[in-house]
């Protein structure tokens, strides 16, 4: 009992969030991010490859393997199958975002904030390609050129600050 009470009190000093608040708060945040950069993937995949969906569908080689990144039509199979992923992750550093910058991101100014999302979506791509195994990378880098990549996660960087801005316009 005196863990979750110094746990508290160490989350209060830091102002974080709870964790149940960074859950919440991060599904929401997760999930603008998902729609965003997944519009990014759209884009950049139609300029480089002529097809909107090959990114999203590249990503769906977690299940499909390579077959996955010769995909360039919509379908069930590939490209609902690699928005689900895409979706999964962007949740996951949604929660963690909102954990680590969600309170005081509300309370600061749009350069703060933009910076923390940047910064989240930074370590996201450091973690997809330094530290995960290639089987579970997010695969899109198979049909998008870096730059195409940088687009793309500087965008999942800023859809993890958006939630907080508009909360912030709400308050």
């Amino acid at each position: 009992m005196a863990l979750i009470s110094s746990y508290r009190t160490t989350s209060h000093v830091l102002n974080m969030k709870s964790w149940p608040e960074a859950m919440h708060d991060g599904m929401v945040a997760g999930s603008l991010t998902s729609v965003l950069s997944t519009a990014a993937l759209g884009v950049c995949g139609y300029m480089e490859t002529g097809s909107p969906f090959a990114p999203t569908n590249a990503i769906s080689h977690w299940v499909w393997k390579d077959e996955a990144f010769r995909q360039d039509l919509p379908s069930v199979r590939h490209t609902l199958t690699g928005y689900s992923i895409h979706h999964g992750s962007a949740i996951f550093w949604g929660v963690l975002y909102e954990k680590w910058f969600g309170q005081v991101a509300v309370k600061k100014s749009l350069l703060p904030t933009l910076a923390s999302g940047l910064a989240m979506g930074g370590l996201a791509c450091f973690i997809d390609y330094a530290f995960t195994p290639k089987r579970l990378q997010p695969g899109f880098e198979q049909r998008l050129s870096r730059r195409s990549m940088a687009v793309v996660y500087g965008v999942f960087g800023l859809g993890l600050a958006l939630r907080s801005l508009l909360a912030a316009r709400h308050h």
